[in-house]
């Protein structure tokens, strides 16, 4: 094995040990003037589109929820430590970097004054809905994929990215398309995400279908030789071929959708306040800086059609 792919290897495993906790930074207690009111997103469409619903109360600093977050002095937060680029551990300083991280600290600045005052808790993708649910942390932005039966157990956000579902398959694999790279192949997935329900769908003629606890297990998998093929969000798919250069993103794009935040459906309050606090994220440079400094390199310069 090459120098690179073995690199890219240890990495990858290292991140895939789940060598990280959670981290939790302290700050002086401050409280960011409230917001004004959010524009309406439109509700959901009746075709199926769940993408985007109402919000159920204005944005506020007053609301139930968000005074407990206050009281309690510290933002919780789900998130990922092993996408690269969007939540993961930098192995020199020992913090979580990436895209998902900036954003959680632009809630924590206008909910807690202080964009330090967060707790991150690692949490896989299978356990996204149970960790808000049981309330172990106060929203998941962890790449989550809005979908009508999501919205069934937690509430979303409004969108903030635009994506899809890309096949990871090895360099010297030539399929132009999804269908063609997993016909009689080994493909992975990981548990409880997009991918996976796409793979329960008739017509694909894999040949085994592979259910991991997280995406980057299926890139150390693919490495070993143990599976031909990777479905995943494509902005995770980027971040794998960022990682391993011996691995590329197949060219169609399937599965249209839009990633959100997640959040209790009880919790109104945070969720217009979240709403409201991603459209100012987008108004003043937030979102482009975030996407220039961590996805820019491995999705292109042009953000445009990632913006939701």
């Amino acid at each position: 094995m090459r120098t690179v792919r073995t690199r890219a290897l240890v990495v990858a495993a290292a991140l895939a040990a789940g060598l990280v906790g959670a981290g939790t930074s302290h700050g002086t207690p401050g409280v960011a003037a409230a917001p004004a009111a959010a524009p309406q997103a439109p509700a959901a469409d009746p075709t199926g589109d769940c993408s985007e619903q109402t919000p159920a109360a204005s944005p506020s600093l007053s609301g139930r929820k968000v005074r407990e977050i206050q009281a309690r002095g510290s933002l919780i937060v789900g998130v990922d430590q092993n996408s690269y680029n969007w939540g993961f551990r930098n192995p020199q300083s020992g913090q979580l970097e990436g895209f998902d991280i900036e954003l959680s600290r632009a809630i924590a600045k206008t909910v807690l004054g202080d964009p330090n005052k967060i707790t991150f808790r690692t949490v896989t993708t299978a356990k996204r809905i149970e960790a808000i649910r049981n309330g172990t942390v106060d929203m998941v932005v962890r790449t989550m994929t809005i979908n009508c039966d999501r919205r069934k157990d937690i509430a979303f956000s409004a969108p903030y990215f635009s994506t899809g579902q890309r096949l990871v398959v090895p360099k010297s694999d030539k399929s132009a398309t999804v269908a063609e790279g997993v016909k009689g192949k080994r493909v992975c997935a990981a548990q409880q995400s997009s991918s996976e329900v796409e793979f329960k769908k008739p017509g694909y003629g894999t040949s085994s279908v592979t259910i991991v606890e997280n995406q980057l297990d299926c890139l150390v998998l693919m490495q070993l030789g143990k599976v031909d093929a990777t479905l995943t969000d494509s902005s995770l798919a980027a971040a794998q071929a960022a990682q391993d250069p011996t691995v590329r993103l197949v060219d169609e794009n399937i599965i249209p959708a839009k990633l959100g935040i997640g959040l209790k459906q009880e919790d109104t309050d945070l969720t217009a306040l979240v709403n409201q606090i991603l459209l100012d994220y987008r108004a003043n440079g937030g979102w482009q800086a975030a996407y220039t400094r961590w996805l820019a390199p491995s999705m292109g310069t042009n953000s445009v059609p990632y913006l939701p």
